[in-house]
C-alpha cells in the first residue's frame, strides 16, 4: 500500500503535522550517531558521504523552522547527536573536510539557517567540544573556492547565521564587497534572480527554491540584528510577488519549468519567505492570498503519489521518477522541499496565519508578458500554462532542451523528457517542433536560441513571443508563439523552416494521461464520443479523464496526425502519457511555413474528463494573427 498523509493543511497546526509525517520515517534511515541518512542507492556526481549529509540537512529546513516558531519535535535529538558526530573528525560518521567545489558547501546554507533561528534546541544542547568542532567544520569553507554561481549564498548564510553566542566568528570581510556584487550580478535590472550560471535561466530553483529564498531571510536576519542590508543588494525583486502569482492555477498546481523540478513544493517557498520577511505586500496581493498560495500547493501535492511505501519523499515529480533528474539529486536532494515550512517560524498572531486564505486575486490578468524569463502565461479557458523562448542551459544538464527550450510548460499537463534517442516514441517530443534528417529514427528539437523577443501585436495589443534556433548550421527555424484570445482553448505556432537537407518534422501538443475509465490504454475511437486517442490527416486529437488535448495544421493540413503513446515515464506528471503529434517532411533546399493551433482543455476539480462543452471549442478553430500572416505572404 502506498504511504499516505491525511492532512486539510488550513492552520498552523496542520502544517506543523505534516512536517512531522516526514520526519518521522527518516528515523529508520538515519545512523546510530544521527549524521548520515541512506534514503536510497542511487548515486550522483559527488561522492557517497556529501549524499548522506543532504538526507541529514536539508530536512533542518523544515525542522529549525518549526523550533522558531515555538514548535516541538520528539525526534530533534537525532539531528543534536549528528551534529556532534558529523563534525567530528574522530568519528565514523565524519562529513569529512571540506574540498574545492564541495557539494558539502551547498548543505551548509540549512545548517547555518537552523544553527541560527533554532539554535536554543540544536546549539545550545551541544557539548564545547562539539560546538567547536561544527565551527571548525563550518568554518573550513571560508578558505576553498567554490563556483561563481548562487553557491555564493551557501557560504554567506552559513557565515552569517552563525548563533551569536558561543560560536566563533570566521571573518567573511575579505569576500563580502565581492560576493554581493556578485548576487547583483544574478539579478535582473528590477532584481528578478536567474541562474548564476548566465543571465537565460529563471526557474523555480534559482528563484522560489534558493535566491529569492535567501535574499528574503537576509533581509529578515539584517532586521532582528538592527542592521540595514547589504547596500547593494536587492531585497527582494520588486517584479517578484507580481510574477511569481501568475504560474498558479485554480486546482493548486504550479506550472511545472526548468531544473531541479524533483524539490516538489520548494516551487511555493517563495510565499512562505515573503511572510518570514514581513515584507510589505504590492497591491494586489495580501496575505491572505499568500497564504493561499502555499497552502493550496501543499495541498495538491498530498493528492499525489512522491512518497515511497514507509513515506520517504523520492526523486521524481508527479510520481517517482529518475529519467527527469539532475546528476546532483541524490535521494536525501528532494528534502529540500522542506523550505516549504518557513511559515512555521512566524508566530501564532502574524498576519500570514489570522488571515482567511483567498485565492487567485480576482485582479490579476488572464493572460500576461513577462519580459525577464521570456514568459508569456495564460489562465485563458481554465488551462494555466505558458509560452516560453529564450531561455537555456549554458552547461551541460540532463534534459536541459526539455526543462527551458520547448514551446510551452502546462500546469496540469507537465511536460515530457526524452528516455532515449530511438524513435518518436522515446522523444518526449510534447510542445516542440522535432526535426529529423534520419527518417525519425533521430530527432533534434530546440535547444540554444540564438535570438528571443516578446512583440505586441498592433491590431490587438497581443504579446507574442518570437524566436530563431538553427536545428543544424544549414537549417534555421524562426517561430512565433501566439497565447489564447480571452476564454480561447487554442493556442497559435507559426514556423518559417529553412531547410539544407530533407527532414521529417514532428510537432506535438501537450500530452495527457494515456489511460481511460477502464484503467486500459486509450483506444484508438473518435475522442469526442469518450475516452479515445486517433490522429487523421491534419490533426491528432486525445481524451481522458485528465482532460482533452489537439493539435491541427492550420495552413496547409499536409502534415499528418498521429497519437504518439509516448515511452514509460516520459511525463513529468503521470507514468503512461499519450501526445497528439502532427508529422510532415520537409525537401532539402526549401523554406517551408507551418501554422499549427494546439487545443488543451483539463479536467474540472473532482471531475473525470473535460467540461462537456470542450467538443464545440475543438470544432471552432482559431486564426492566425494578420500581422503574421501577412509575413507568411511575403
Amino acid at each position: 500500500m502506498p504511504f499516505t498523509i491525511q492532512n486539510e493543511l488550513k492552520t498552523r497546526d496542520d502544517l506543523a503535522k505534516f512536517l512531522r509525517s516526514l520526519l518521522d520515517p527518516l528515523a529508520q534511515h538515519t545512523s546510530p550517531g544521527g549524521a548520515l541518512l541512506t534514503l536510497g542507492a542511487t548515486g550522483t556526481h559527488y561522492d557517497e558521504r556529501a549524499a548522506q549529509l543532504e538526507g541529514f540537512s536539508r530536512p533542518l529546513w523544515g525542522l529549525g523552522s518549526l523550533l522558531a516558531g515555538g514548535g516541538t519535535y520528539d525526534g530533534v535529538e537525532r539531528w543534536v547527536r549528528g551534529f556532534a558526530s558529523g563534525s567530528n573528525p574522530d568519528s565514523e560518521e565524519f562529513w569529512g573536510p571540506m574540498r574545492d567545489k564541495d557539494q558539502r558547501m551547498v548543505e551548509c546554507s540549512a545548517i547555518g539557517f537552523t544553527l541560527t533561528i533554532a539554535r536554543e534546541a540544536i546549539w545550545d544542547p551541544l557539548s564545547d567540544e562539539a560546538k567547536a568542532n561544527l565551527e571548525a567544520w563550518l568554518g573550513g569553507m571560508m578558505a576553498k573556492s567554490m563556483p561563481d554561481t548562487n553557491w555564493l549564498w551557501f557560504r554567506h548564510v552559513a557565515n552569517n547565521r552563525r548563533p551569536p553566542r558561543g560560536a566563533k566568528n570566521h571573518d567573511e570581510a575579505p569576500r563580502t564587497k565581492k560576493h554581493h556584487h556578485r548576487h547583483d550580478y544574478y539579478n535582473t535590472d528590477d532584481g528578478s534572480p536567474h541562474d548564476p550560471h548566465d543571465r537565460q535561466q529563471q526557474d523555480y530553483y534559482s528563484s522560489s527554491a534558493t535566491n529569492h529564498a535567501h535574499q528574503l531571510e537576509e533581509k529578515k536576519a539584517a532586521k532582528n540584528d538592527h542592521q540595514q542590508p547589504k547596500k547593494n543588494n536587492k531585497h527582494p525583486a520588486p517584479r517578484a510577488p507580481h510574477d511569481a502569482q501568475h504560474y498558479d492555477d485554480q486546482q493548486r498546481r504550479a506550472i511545472p519549468f526548468g531544473r531541479s523540478s524533483t524539490y516538489r513544493f520548494a516551487q511555493a517557498s517563495f510565499w512562505g519567505a515573503l511572510a518570514y520577511a514581513d515584507v510589505e505586500l504590492p497591491a494586489p496581493l495580501t496575505w491572505g492570498a499568500v497564504k493561499g498560495y502555499l497552502l493550496r500547493n501543499l495541498r495538491w501535492w498530498l493528492t499525489q503519489p512522491f512518497l515511497s511505501g514507509d513515506g520517504i519523499v523520492t526523486i521524481g515529480f508527479g510520481y517517482p521518477n529518475h529519467n527527469m533528474t539532475e546528476n546532483y539529486n541524490s535521494p536525501g536532494s528532494p528534502y529540500w522541499c522542506c523550505k516549504a515550512f518557513l511559515p512555521l517560524a512566524l508566530p501564532a498572531d502574524h498576519p500570514f496565519w489570522t488571515s482567511a486564505e483567498e485565492g487567485i486575486p480576482a485582479a490579476l490578468p488572464e493572460t500576461v508578458a513577462l519580459p525577464h524569463p521570456l514568459h508569456i502565461i495564460t489562465r485563458a479557458g481554465g488551462h494555466t500554462f505558458l509560452l516560453s523562448s529564450g531561455q537555456m542551459c549554458a552547461y551541460p544538464l540532463r534534459h536541459s532542451a526539455a526543462k527551458y527550450g520547448k514551446l510551452a510548460y502546462s500546469a496540469p499537463f507537465g511536460f515530457c523528457m526524452p528516455v532515449g534517442i530511438g524513435g518518436i516514441e522515446e522523444l518526449g517530443g510534447d510542445s516542440t517542433l522535432a526535426l529529423s534528417d534520419d527518417e525519425g529514427e533521430t530527432y533534434r528539437v530546440r535547444r540554444v536560441v540564438r535570438g528571443a523577443e516578446i512583440q505586441v501585436l498592433e491590431s490587438s495589443g497581443v504579446p507574442v513571443l518570437h524566436s530563431f534556433w538553427d536545428a543544424w548550421a544549414d537549417t534555421e527555424v524562426e517561430t512565433w508563439l501566439v497565447p489564447p484570445t480571452a476564454g480561447s482553448l487554442w493556442h497559435v505556432r507559426v514556423h518559417r523552416v529553412k531547410a539544407g537537407r530533407t527532414l521529417r518534422a514532428a510537432e506535438g501538443a501537450f500530452a495527457l494521461h494515456g489511460q481511460g475509465r477502464d484503467h486500459r490504454a486509450l483506444p484508438a475511437t473518435d475522442p469526442t464520443q469518450g475516452d479515445g486517442a486517433v490522429g487523421e490527416k491534419g490533426f491528432s486529437l486525445a481524451a481522458s479523464g485528465a482532460g482533452a488535448v489537439g493539435i491541427v495544421d492550420l495552413l496547409q493540413e499536409t502534415r499528418n496526425g498521429v497519437a504518439v503513446r509516448v515511452d514509460a515515464n516520459s511525463n513529468l506528471m503521470v507514468p503512461r502519457a499519450v501526445l497528439p503529434t502532427i508529422i510532415g517532411e520537409i525537401t532539402a533546399g526549401t523554406e517551408v511555413w507551418y501554422a499549427t493551433a494546439v487545443f488543451a482543455v483539463p479536467a474540472q476539480a473532482g471531475k473525470y474528463g473535460a467540461p462537456e462543452t470542450w467538443v464545440k471549442a475543438w470544432q471552432t478553430k482559431p486564426e492566425i494573427p494578420q500581422e503574421i500572416l501577412q509575413i507568411i505572404k511575403q
